[in-house]
């Protein structure tokens, strides 16, 4: 498994890019593991780890993350078993911590040894972590894509579509508790691009935390983002963002400015 890994190696890799790289093969593995045991019947991939494997962006993930869809059936501790087992199969050295309370279902799968067979660690101890989290009560209004990828196997991933990834985005950036980096720099991304988002999906998320409903729009949806924009705290973004990044030169994009600029630009001549 190792010699497979470091095939993901560049030379001119820093130990941050190896880093990132060996976490997402492991992630990698997970999703065919979650394909080849049908466990995409129950649930879908969303956030931005979807976004990397399904549409190419460009910055790196720790999490892989999920919404139910299909109750009958599902049975997270199960699930987790069978992913932890079946990556025990590929020779790795794993642990996992499970959470299946409330409407979070999540785990820690610990990997003990590759990051000191890899030349990242001194310490065979010490160990490398993904997380997996099933969100087991999402608000309603999604749509499902299923689609085929090549990354080192080919297998099958069925995820929220575009529109519906860009709505729980959206909920991400403006209505985490905290700031994350990486939801900003996935909302540029999807500026960038000609996606509208699932407005429905969009409301009834807002209204499932926030206790009201925003009636977002066609005709208030640049308005709606111009004013969530002066709420983001951009210098803790940079910061939480910068070592997920291909480019540190794409960091010039988090200032207000810019952002707005983007917004402006793709509303100035149509509405959302």
């Amino acid at each position: 498994m190792i010699e497979i890994l470091r095939q993901q190696f560049l030379d001119n890799d820093s130990a941050e890019d190896k880093l990132n790289k060996i976490r997402e093969f492991l992630q990698v593995i997970s999703l065919k593991i979650i394909y080849d045991k049908n466990f995409f019947k129950n649930m879908a991939f969303v956030g931005g780890t979807a976004l990397r494997v399904l549409f190419g962006l460009r910055r790196f993930s720790e999490d892989l993350d999920f919404s139910l869809t299909r109750k009958t059936g599902y049975n997270f501790p199960k699930i987790n078993s069978e992913i932890v087992n079946a990556l025990r199969l590929y020779g790795l050295n794993v642990e996992s911590q499970v959470r299946a309370a409330g409407n979070v279902h999540s785990s820690v799968i610990k990997f003990s040894g590759l990051l000191k067979e890899a030349g990242l660690s001194a310490l065979n101890e010490q160990k490398l972590r993904i997380k997996i989290e099933v969100d087991a009560n999402p608000p309603k209004g999604w749509h499902i894509q299923d689609s085929v990828v090549n990354k080192t196997y080919i297998f099958g991933i069925r995820h929220f579509d575009l529109p519906s990834l860009y709505a729980t985005k959206l909920h991400a950036c403006f209505y985490r508790k905290f700031t994350k980096g990486r939801d900003i720099y996935d909302l540029i991304w999807y500026l960038s691009k000609q996606i509208k988002p699932n407005l429905v999906l969009l409301n009834n998320a807002i209204k499932q935390t926030e206790g009201r409903s925003p009636k977002i729009n066609q005709l208030n949806f640049k308005e709606f983002l111009l004013r969530e924009i002066e709420k983001i705290d951009f210098k803790e973004a940079k910061r939480d963002v910068e070592r997920f990044l291909e480019d540190k030169a794409e960091l010039k994009f988090f200032e207000p400015k810019a952002i707005k600029g983007l917004i402006n630009d793709k509303y100035e001549h149509k509405r959302a």
